[in-house]
């Protein structure tokens, strides 16, 4: 696996559907997609969960696009259990899809189902995150993962003024005590947003400017299976419990995602801090999700890293009509996604650092949310 930091600048024009809660559902239009035999063809969409609100907008979007062009839609949730997702997939291979698009749960737990997509010439599109050990990926969207974790790393240092948002040397000096958490180790996204993070806080580590006081640095041991918001609570508490019990405190969090903030946050909050004498710690996220936006906005979580799921959807929805038309879908990358057993092409999309002074600009001039959803 390659993880050379990426710096793809992308664009993708703004899927304009609304993000309303969405079951699972098949549905037909009049208008025309695809050519020829393919025209309203079926597209089986596949995603993990709908307890992450970014899911339910994904599927969304990916749904109202698909059928924007006339084709038939079969969106799932899995709620993550990977034999439901397993399942889905063969039922959307038996009802005749011509292509799908799969967010997985595990991304190594499908190769049988696309060795059966492949035997119906199916082509299959990895959406965000990276299908593995398997010949039968077509093709990959996604974000520049590698540089959401360099993002998360570089606001967790702005946050704690050893860095200034122009790159420059900040004002503060340490040590700082920091701990670290990781996503779903059955997650390919989560080594690559580890590794980016790794990339810029790691010469800190070494310096001693930021000091991993529990000592919990690799990723195995700070990974949280299934990006579970309860598990990253359990282990925070445990943390302050054993290695912040006799007045040392800790000055930031490195957080992948905004669900695992929140327990990690909850935590913090049991042990004393989010008071004046007792602030909490720099704490970062991803998704920028409204409970997250919200807590940035209250001074708690520190910063998200905004994906516009708008975009993603639409970079999926051109390369599923594409192939479905017959031709090849545009990629921007075609190095540096190995998925153990080829080189997936790759569209990247850009993230975005956003904190308690850009939120407004980011999330709500650009429509992503209204003003009364964070209120």
């Amino acid at each position: 696996m390659k993880f050379a930091r990426l710096s793809v600048v992308a664009s993708a024009a703004t899927l304009a559907v609304a993000l309303t809660a969405c079951g699972s559902s098949t549905k037909t239009v009049d208008q025309e997609g695809g050519s020829g035999d393919n025209a309203g063809a079926l597209v089986g969409v596949t995603m993990p969960t709908k307890s992450s609100e970014r899911w339910i907008h994904d599927g969304n979007n990916v749904k109202a696009g698909l059928e924007k062009l006339g084709y038939a839609v079969d969106l799932q949730y899995a709620e993550n259990d990977i034999p439901a997702q397993v399942n889905q997939i063969e039922n959307q291979i038996t009802k005749g899809a011509k292509v799908l698009i799969i967010a997985s749960i595990d991304g190594t737990a499908i190769t049988t189902q696309l060795q059966n997509a492949a035997d119906n010439k199916i082509p299959v599109i990895a959406y965000d995150r990276l299908i593995r050990n398997s010949p039968n990926v077509d093709y990959y969207a996604t974000f520049d993962n590698f540089k959401v974790g360099v993002q998360q790393a570089t606001s967790l240092l702005v946050g704690l003024k050893l860095k200034n948002e122009d790159g420059s040397d900040g004002t503060a000096k340490g040590p700082f005590n920091v701990e670290l958490f990781a996503g779903s180790p059955d997650d390919n996204n989560a080594t690559f947003f580890f590794n980016g993070a790794m990339s810029v806080l790691q010469p800190y580590i070494d310096k001693g400017t930021l000091v991993v006081k529990s000592g919990q640095k690799d990723f195995r041991t700070v990974a949280i299976l299934r990006w579970d918001a309860g598990t990253a609570q359990r282990r925070m508490e445990d943390l302050l419990t054993k290695t912040y019990s006799s007045g040392v405190k800790v000055d930031g969090v490195l957080s992948p995602y905004d669900g695992l903030s929140i327990g990690i946050l909850s935590a913090l909050k049991s042990n004393g801090y989010g008071t004046t004498g007792q602030p909490y710690p720099i704490v970062t996220g991803q998704d920028a999700e409204v409970a997250s936006v919200k807590s940035i906005i209250a001074g708690e979580q520190y910063s998200t890293i905004y994906k516009d799921t708008r975009q993603l959807a639409e970079v999926a929805i051109k390369m599923a009509d594409a192939v479905l038309k017959g031709s090849k879908p545009e990629v921007n990358n075609e190095k540096d996604y190995e998925n153990g057993n080829k080189v997936v092409p790759s569209f990247l999309l850009d993230p975005v650092i956003v904190n308690k002074a850009n939120y407004k600009a980011q999330l709500i001039d650009t429509g992503y949310y209204k003003p009364e959803q964070i209120q």
